[in-house]
């Protein structure tokens, strides 16, 4: 694996390397949380990461304590960046996990640093810092306190229930800057789940997570991501997803499609092929414009997502109102598709 030849472009620390090959030590857990999962541990030489000016990304700066995610989502788009070390982007992106020890330590360091300006960092936007290796390594009560000490404002998205152990740092956080916090449940469908997702809690422990955050006065959305084309969007299971976001008590709900970057497409297809190969050819149509769906498809989810969330009182004007729906009207009636526009990301 090329562990000593990764440049990191645009570090604040003035190093150029991500880490040297005499800084990693390779381990294994005899445990059943932790079977077959093999870590790499290493001292990075800069945390803080800054997002490509041509990203669709709402922010500019990241902090990520890990690559590769046992969440092994078979669509994660994150798969791409294991092939910089050499690494499996498949399997390997789900059993080889990279975990950066220093991480809190460098970020102390480079928050107090005079060029630093205290901009919003986002977590959890490339793979999950909240993941099954973090009950074992808890990098993120550092990282939390070393913003909390700073007043830096952040931001954090997981598919984790993990993150509750956290929730008086963030509590703490929340008292002196400005943070965020999202779930991510793309849909309550369970069989979808064990299939596209295999190593996340399931959806209901996640929108557990979201009404503990919501009692605990953090306001928490839902990042209804990914909707899945043809196996995760049909009327019904949407209803049914923004129902029990609603009844969680999200301030809001995102919807994003799934897409397909280089690494992700090639493991989800192979994914498709195995177990709905019948609808590989509808893909390949759906994605063959590059690695987005249609915007009038985008478009479409979005829509209904969002009326949804108005029917079931989702957002600030009706914080609080949302968990007093008893159970879930029926469908209105189909609308025509729209024309096609351009979606932003998030």
């Amino acid at each position: 694996m090329r562990w000593d030849n990764l440049v990191e472009k645009n570090s604040t620390t003035g190093n150029s390397a991500l880490f040297a090959a005499d800084a990693v030590t390779t381990c294994t857990f005899d445990t059943p949380e932790f079977r077959g999962i093999t870590f790499h541990e290493i001292r990075a030489r800069s945390i803080l990461n800054r997002v490509p000016g041509a990203s669709r990304m709402p922010f500019e700066w990241t902090v990520n304590p890990y690559r590769g995610c046992t969440h092994a989502c078979v669509y994660c788009f994150a798969r791409k960046t294991h092939s910089y070390l050499d690494l499996d982007t498949g399997i390997g992106f789900d059993s080889q996990i990279v975990v950066k020890t220093n991480a809190a330590e460098l970020l102390q360091r480079e928050l107090a640093s005079r060029h630093w300006r205290g901009e919003h960092i986002a977590m959890g936007t490339n793979v999950d810092c909240y993941q099954r290796a973090e009950g074992r390594y808890r990098l993120m009560p550092g990282i939390i306190t070393a913003l909390r000490d700073r007043a830096n404002p952040f931001s954090i998205l997981t598919k984790g229930t993990l993150i509750l152990r956290d929730l008086e740092l963030l509590r703490q956080a929340a008292e002196v800057t400005e943070i965020g916090v999202s779930v991510s449940v793309g849909f309550t469908d369970r069989e979808l789940w064990r299939t596209v997702e295999p190593g996340t809690p399931s959806p209901e422990r996640r929108l557990d997570v979201v009404r503990a955050l919501t009692d605990a006065g953090i306001g928490c959305s839902v990042l209804m991501a990914p909707v899945i084309p043809f196996l995760g969007d049909r009327p019904e299971q949407l209803r049914a997803t923004v129902a029990a976001v609603a009844e969680a008590g999200a301030a809001s709900v995102t919807p994003l499609v799934l897409h397909l970057r280089p690494g992700a497409r090639e493991w989800y297809l192979h994914w498709l092929e195995q177990h709905h190969p019948h609808l590989v050819e509808r893909y390949e149509r759906m994605y063959a414009g590059g690695a987005y769906a249609p915007t009038w498809y985008q478009r479409r989810i979005t829509r209904q997502v969002h009326e949804l969330a108005d029917e079931f009182g989702i957002g600030p004007a009706h914080r609080g109102a949302a968990r007093r729906i008893a159970q879930a009207p029926p469908a209105p009636a189909a609308a025509p598709e729209p024309g096609p526009t351009q979606l932003t990301l998030l």
